[in-house]
Order: structure tokens, then C-alpha cells, then sequence
């Protein structure tokens, strides 16, 4: 069940606020010009689907956003526990970073944390399947795909060469609860 906790920037140990209500949800991260939604993640892929299969089922979903906000280009990204590099991706998705464009996920299978750091606060989104998420460029950010990642999501970006990260140096991620 997707999820929003927010605690403030100094203290991980007590959350100020929490709701599992997707409306709830979307509502509150609209205040920070983050885009929430769920979608209906509904097409049959199989087990560990191709990108290409990802990608021709939810070509409808992916060409609403480019129309939309003029997207140039999108894959899919695809994690399971048994990937070899699981451990380094995680802790490289794991350090702050910011992007000079959105990050736009959409979940078809799965789950992943998103914690975005934003005025004083942190906000740790649990993305599940049918989440679509937009974190505005410059948006100060970690994701966390868990010990045994499970996952399959579609990526959207304004620039064509993929995703490109600008890392803060700033070890705030350490301080905050992860995916057990």
C-alpha cells in the first residue's frame, strides 16, 4: 500500500505526519508541486517482463505524459533480488541528489521509497504498483529499492540522454528509516 511519512530534516526518530490514503497523499505532496497518482497498472507482463513488453503495454500511459509535458524520452528499469550489482546501485540511489529535469516513475510491479528533502522536512513516499510519481527538477532526493529489490518501472525524462544525477554530498539519507 503506498504510503507518505513526513518527518522534519533534524529528527528521523518521530514522523510529523502520516497516511496511507492515496488522495491524502497526492493532496499533501501537491503542496510541494509534487505530482501523485495512481494509475491502474493492469496489462499482464510475467515474470521478470522485458523492457520492450513494459513499454508497448503502457505506451498509452507514457504518451498522455509526453503530450502533456513533452517528455523526450523513457525506458524501464527493472530490479530483482538476485541482480548481481543490487548492492551498489542501492547505494548509489541511496546519496542526495537533485536532477535539471523531473523525475517521472511509473510502478507497474513492486515497490520503492522516494524520500525527497524539502523545507525543513523529509518526505518518504512508499511507490507501489499503480503509483506514478513527478519530482519537480532541482528537487533534493534519494530512493530506496530495499535490500531484495523487487520492482519494475517505467522512467520518463525531459532529456534524452536518461538520467543524470547531481549529487549534494550531503549524508542526510543516513539518518532515516529504509526498506527492511
Amino acid at each position: 500500500m503506498s504510503a507518505l511519512t513526513i518527518f522534519t530534516d533534524s529528527d528521523a526518530s518521530q514522523p510529523v505526519w502520516y497516511s496511507e490514503d492515496a488522495a491524502q497523499i497526492r493532496d499533501k505532496l501537491a503542496e510541494k508541486q509534487i505530482r501523485f497518482e495512481r494509475w491502474a497498472a493492469d496489462r499482464e507482463l510475467g515474470d521478470n517482463p522485458a523492457a520492450e513488453t513494459v513499454l508497448h503495454a503502457y505506451q498509452h500511459e507514457i504518451e498522455k505524459l509526453v503530450a502533456e509535458k513533452g517528455y523526450q524520452s523513457w525506458d524501464v528499469i527493472s530490479m530483482r533480488a538476485d541482480h548481481p550489482d543490487k548492492q551498489t546501485l542501492r547505494a548509489k540511489f541511496l546519496s542526495e541528489h537533485t536532477h535539471a529535469e523531473d523525475e517521472v516513475r511509473f510502478f507497474v510491479e513492486g515497490a520503492g521509497l522516494f524520500c525527497l528533502h524539502l523545507d525543513g522536512h523529509v518526505y518518504q513516499i512508499l511507490c507501489v504498483k499503480n503509483d506514478l510519481i513527478s519530482v519537480p527538477a532541482g528537487t533534493a532526493h534519494w530512493f530506496d529499492m530495499g535490500p531484495a529489490p523487487d520492482f519494475t518501472a517505467i522512467r520518463i525524462f525531459d532529456n534524452p540522454e536518461g538520467w543524470i544525477a547531481r549529487f549534494t554530498g550531503d549524508s542526510i539519507a543516513d539518518n532515516y528509516p529504509r526498506l527492511a
